[in-house]
């Protein structure tokens, strides 16, 4: 999946990926202040979440609940500088779980990530939109 999106349809952008893919780990890909977090706070709406998605960077990961009760694993691995920290963290144990796992900047643990997760990325276009490519590994 390739497309071009604005800010004012991003929600329509979480709901299409999240219908192209069986899949529950998304990783995010793209420079700092490109819209990462954005796109996970839409995708998130998009799956029922009710609590406040904010970027978990210095907790490493943060638990949302859905509308149903299940949760929704948001983590950001920007202030990771040795892969042994998401070790200890369990970030594994997350990744074996059925449910969501929304990653921002998994580069910096890319031996621990899942070969089968959807990888997306994001690049900021001269006008201001966002370019999204998805890539799924299976």
């Amino acid at each position: 999946m390739k497309k071009n999106y604005t800010l004012v349809e991003i929600d329509a952008i979480a709901r299409e990926i999240l219908a192209s893919s069986q899949k529950k780990i998304f990783l995010f890909f793209g420079e700092m202040g490109v819209g990462k977090t954005t796109l996970i706070k839409a995708l998130a709406k998009e799956l029922g979440v009710v609590d406040t998605v904010n970027s978990p960077s210095f907790s490493l990961v943060n638990e949302y609940l859905t509308d149903t009760g299940e949760p929704v694993f948001h983590f950001d691995f920007y202030r990771v500088n040795h892969e042994e920290e998401a070790l200890d963290m369990g970030v594994e144990e997350y990744f074996d779980q059925d449910f969501y796992c929304l990653v921002e900047w998994p580069e910096n643990i890319k031996n621990l990530l899942p070969l089968d997760a959807v990888s997306v990325f994001i690049k900021k276009n001269p006008d201001g939109s966002r370019n999204l490519r998805l890539e799924h590994y299976e």
